[in-house]
């Protein structure tokens, strides 16, 4: 007797939800991976037990506190299944971007993959303009002179703050996340400037341009906003050049990827008191390394790629899972399909 069609998910997620994504797959077994035990041990399951498997997910508690970092022994271990696993079909995965390796060995044995670009683009956008927020209202010197014990007024220039009120804001790319970044930012009366891959217009947006033209627009950038995902058109985006090319005393936020803007040209940057002031949520290399000079640059805040955390995530990248499931079952589009072979990132 032919072996059903097997769905894998993490043990936990199985735990959880093996019932109900049953229910959306009549006719599949729902099976959890395996994975190391408490003591490091795993071997790469059979051959037998790997060819039924077709489709996957790759669930919040697999890939990790940071969507980048590669060391965790569960996720290698999940990799290697599906990586092994010779009929797999599709692959949906917890994480907005698919910029990682076996994402792209697993596209050019023609697996489809579909992202849940989208699920943390709320948490994302304010954790956006939180930072853009305090900076603007110099709360880092507030925490500063509450550990020095010192009374320092902002009254009187330098110290004085800008009203945001009509500051220029550019965000590059409009996908779920620059949208709602865009939408919050009219809203405290920026004018903000989309860039995209189209000059497509946004309701929240005075203007919009294609990625080409950003170098136009960042010598009127008060405030950059790097909303994109990582791709071969956004990889190394922002250098020196380019921040050179922003007014002196501007701001900058980065919730993308680390391999869209140059680290050593963001340091060197704010040392040089050309930038005011920069939040970083991603890296060129993560985890940050405690010897890397980013963690005492001035004027900088970090965040350990957590921009997109809250307690919905998890539950909203499934529900959005299970849309897909239902979708690749019918036969209907999928949402959120990544087309590594042009562009290397997620649609929609």
């Amino acid at each position: 007797m032919k072996a059903a069609p097997v769905i894998l998910l993490s043990p936990g997620m199985h735990a959880l939800h093996a019932d109900a994504v049953a229910r959306y797959a009549p006719g599949h077994e729902v099976r959890a991976a395996r994975l190391p035990d408490a003591g490091g041990s795993w071997h790469l399951p059979e051959p037998a037990w790997l060819e039924p498997i077709r489709l996957a997910f790759l669930s919040t508690d697999l890939i990790g506190m940071s969507g980048v970092v590669e060391r965790e022994p569960p996720l290698r271990a999940f990799f290697d299944t599906l990586l092994a696993a010779p009929h797999l079909q599709w692959l949906h995965v917890c994480a907005a971007g698919a910029d990682r390796v076996q994402f792209r060995q697993l596209a050019e044995r023609g697996v489809t993959l579909t992202t849940s670009s989208g699920a943390n683009a709320v948490a994302v956008a304010h954790s956006a303009i939180a930072a853009l927020l305090a900076l603007t209202r110099n709360i880092p010197l507030w925490i500063e002179s509450r550990r020095t014990r010192s009374w320092t007024p902002q009254r009187y220039p330098p110290l004085v703050t800008r009203d945001l009120g009509g500051q220029r804001l550019t965000v590059v790319g409009m996908g779920p996340i620059g949208r709602e970044v865009a939408k919050i930012a009219a809203a405290l009366g920026m004018r903000v400037t989309g860039i995209r891959q189209s000059s497509a217009p946004d309701p929240h947006c005075v203007e919009t341009y294609p990625y080409e033209r950003l170098r136009e627009v960042l010598p009127r950038t008060d405030w950059l906003i790097l909303a994109c995902p990582l791709t071969s058109l956004t990889r190394g985006l922002v250098d020196a050049t380019d921040l050179a090319l922003m007014p002196s005393g501007s701001g900058l936020v980065n919730v993308s990827r680390g391999g869209v803007l140059s680290d050593t040209a963001l340091e060197a940057a704010l040392r040089a008191g050309h930038l005011a002031g920069a939040y970083a949520d991603v890296f060129e290399t993560e985890p940050l390394p405690a010897n890397s000079t980013l963690w005492d640059t001035p004027n900088l805040m970090i965040s350990a790629h957590s921009a997109g955390h809250s307690d919905g995530f998890s539950e909203r990248t499934y529900q959005v899972f299970l849309d897909n499931l239902q979708r690749h079952l019918s036969g209907a589009p999928l949402v959120n399909l990544v087309q590594h072979a042009r562009t290397y990132k997620a649609t929609g």
